[in-house]
């Protein structure tokens, strides 16, 4: 039981007093990143399943 709360202790410890938090001008400049990132990365993967949805269409219609 010692060693769970002397973990508890440290974990608080830490973050507490070694992690450096983001402001919150910095919150807002990298979460407008990964908004960006992610809306991008959507939009190649959506071209990318139209492209293949395109090309099986016209491997199966050979076969009709």
């Amino acid at each position: 039981m010692n060693k769970i709360s002397a973990y508890f202790k440290d974990s608080y410890q830490e973050l507490v007093e070694k992690v450096t938090w983001p402001t919150w001008i910095q919150l807002q400049q990298s979460t407008l990143i990964v908004l960006i990132a992610t809306s991008i990365i959507t939009l190649i993967v959506a071209i990318m399943d139209s492209g293949s949805n395109w090309v099986l269409k016209l491997i199966y219609g050979l076969f009709k």
